[in-house]
């Protein structure tokens, strides 16, 4: 075992309380333990606040490269790069409804950057099975139902990537389709969908136990008919995803969906990042349509939302100063919320045991540092 380092800063959070005047012990790229700085070794003084390493389950792209037009073993590792820059630390980089083919080359590159390429966790392959009604940004033309081909392609993924999340319409597939990609290790979720709540539920019952942006893409909460949008917010079974951009969910509606959340399962922040975050581009093309950056917000011609120009970091601050919640609830929607929603029990906090992935930031949460198994990584992690 290396001699532990510790990491003072004023203030520590550890995904669900803060330490003041507090030392972060790591050693072999695991925490120790958070002590009082008094009784910590001698080590570097963290400039800012230090908290669990980002987790974004949802991310298209970044630093220029966008997943569906480079899935290889690079545009991972570039995409994965450019999110670690900004507080991320725990990556499912995310395939936008695609050809099988491409989907195939998506799959084949989570596979061999497994282990290989640091914030990596697995694939989010967001379509083709979903609902026209609801396609959002998404190619009309390669949307379709679960073939048996389709699963079989599906159910080797999850048996063979890290992680797997496949967003879908309940509309688009069988109860006996998400059995089984349950029963191979895929995590469900419910998206671009215009199903009712009843439909939505026998999903849960299915199996699901996600939903996809929340409010977005899918059926609104009406008082007569909740579609999925009632159903997440009130299914203990299911997590639900959602964009703090300020664009994509109106704040209003954000402060009412967090008050009223039942149930162990919870809500938890996304990105939904296109190519264009950490990048100077002004745009970027998806399935061979132009997106445009303008203002924050990304856009088909037509206006229709195009995915987000957001980092998490973005929206944790977003959650802190526009929605108004404590800095320490909405990092816990972008640290351990993610991380239970996924299943990870040594990722998204800072109690003994965890991975060493740790960030440094400021009260207005702009990213000081970031530490990804405990290394800190070029050109981040510098002391005070």
């Amino acid at each position: 075992m290396t001699r532990p380092v510790a990491y003072h800063a004023d203030r520590i959070f550890d995904g669900d309380t803060w330490h003041a005047d507090a030392a972060l012990v790591v050693a072999d790229g695991r925490v120790q333990g958070i002590t009082a700085s008094r009784d910590a070794p001698q080590g570097p003084r963290v400039a800012g606040i230090i908290a669990p390493g980002l987790i974004d389950l949802q991310v298209n792209g970044g630093g220029g490269v966008l997943f569906n037009n480079d899935p290889t073993p690079d545009g991972i590792a570039a995409i994965c790069a450019a999110h670690g820059r900004l507080g991320t630390t725990g990556v499912m980089v995310t395939l936008i409804t695609d050809t099988p083919a491409v989907t195939a080359r998506a799959v084949a590159a989570g596979r061999t950057a497994s282990g290989a390429c640091p914030g990596f966790l697995g694939l989010h392959l967001e379509g083709p099975h979903l609902a026209l009604t609801r396609k959002g940004t998404h190619d009309p033309a390669l949307i379709r139902a679960m073939t048996p081909d389709d699963l079989a392609a599906l159910r080797s993924a999850a048996e063979t990537l890290p992680h797997l999340i496949c967003t879908v319409a309940p509309e688009s597939v069988t109860h006996d389709q998400i059995a089984t990609l349950i029963a191979a290790g895929a995590v469900v979720s419910l998206g671009h969908s215009d199903c009712d709540e009843a439909t939505a539920r026998q999903a849960a019952d299915a199996g699901a136990s996600m939903v996809t942006h929340l409010f977005n893409a899918m059926g609104p909460l009406g008082h007569r008919a909740p579609h999925l949008t009632g159903a997440a917010l009130d299914d203990g079974r299911l997590w639900a995803g959602f964009i703090a951009d300020g664009f994509h969910v109106a704040d209003t509606a954000l402060r009412i969906a967090l008050r009223g959340k039942a149930g162990p399962a919870g809500l938890f922040a996304v990105s939904d990042a296109m190519s264009t975050v950490g990048s100077d581009a002004d745009g970027l093309i998806l399935n061979g349509r132009q997106i445009f950056r303008r203002g924050g917000r990304l856009t088909l011609a037509d206006g229709t939302l195009a995915g987000a120009d957001i980092a998490l970091s973005d929206a944790v601050r977003h959650l802190h100063r526009g929605v108004g919640l404590p800095l320490g609830q909405a990092l816990a929607l972008a640290t351990t919320a993610p991380a239970a929603a996924l299943g990870l029990t040594d990722q998204g906090h800072l109690r003994p045991g965890a991975r060493a992935d740790f960030i440094a930031l400021s009260p207005d949460v702009d990213i000081r540092g970031v530490w990804i198994g405990g290394d800190p990584l070029p050109g981040q992690g510098a002391p005070a």
